[in-house]
């Protein structure tokens, strides 16, 4: 009954911080699983993707009713998240990467790019400039790299996506329901993944059907409640909130690989 309540708890309230930029929440969900709730590992995988597959609707419905819409930029993401995340679930079962290494190099990344977008953010004159766009090899290159890394470690790969595309300018209100749209088509390809190499493979690589629902349910809920919130707050806290979430992620996942 509690890790229920936990569960369902944790999914709402990360949903509703990080729907706004973009970002499902199931990179901070993931130590929430694995320390709080005791998802074993390689279960935590696929019972996170399953949360983005419950929670994804929610914002996905609320942004369409706003005017977020499937564009250029969702299909090219799709391009490379799709094929992506289906290598990263082979690379999972049967590769088993370890964790202190993805950490570290995830942190790598992050860290620099979330103080700047925070810097950047929190000048007087940080209001963004024209977008400027990456080619579209880029983009799908991009894509494949964060579907990937998402069914690896079940995250999404919306929390590297974001900074980095936020970081040429693309708006929020643009940038939020195409990485969110990406995220949750690649984690229903991922989770089914997931269930075919349960099939024909050995170990305890199936979700935890429980957890993982409840936390979707309330990344249902928190993720309509921020996809609500984003068109009510300025361009500028969304960019240093983003900047913030990936400073956080990196420092985390710097612990995490030290300890």
């Amino acid at each position: 009954m509690i890790s229920g309540l936990l569960a369902f708890a944790a999914g709402l309230l990360i949903a509703t911080v990080t729907t706004p930029v973009g970002v499902s929440g199931a990179v901070f969900l993931l130590p929430v699983q694995l320390s709080v709730l005791h998802v074993p590992s390689p279960a935590v995988t696929p019972t996170n993707l399953l949360f983005n597959v419950v929670a994804g609707p929610g914002a996905l419905l609320r942004f369409r009713r706003t005017g977020g819409r499937a564009g250029p930029l969702t299909r090219l993401l799709l391009i490379g998240t799709v094929p992506g995340v289906l290598l990263g679930a082979i690379i999972r079962v049967f590769a088993v990467p370890g964790p202190r290494v993805f950490r570290l190099v995830v942190a790598a990344v992050l860290l620099p790019l979330g103080v700047w977008l925070c810097l950047r953010a929190a000048r007087p004159a940080a209001a963004p400039g024209p977008a400027r766009p990456l080619p579209d090899r880029l983009v799908v290159v991009l894509g494949v790299g964060a579907g990937a890394i998402g069914g690896i470690y079940g995250i999404g790969g919306g929390s590297l996506l974001g900074p980095i595309l936020a970081g040429r300018g693309i708006p929020m209100a643009q940038l939020a329901p195409a990485v969110l749209t990406s995220t949750f088509l690649t984690s229903v390809v991922g989770a089914a993944g997931y269930g075919v190499l349960a099939l024909i493979t050995t170990g305890d690589i199936a979700p935890d059907w429980r957890l993982g629902l409840l936390c979707g349910a309330g990344g249902l809920v928190g993720g309509y409640l921020g996809a609500h919130l984003q068109p009510h707050l300025p361009e500028r806290a969304l960019r240093f909130l983003l900047g913030g979430l990936a400073a956080a992620l990196a420092v985390l996942y710097i612990v995490q690989a030290l300890t």
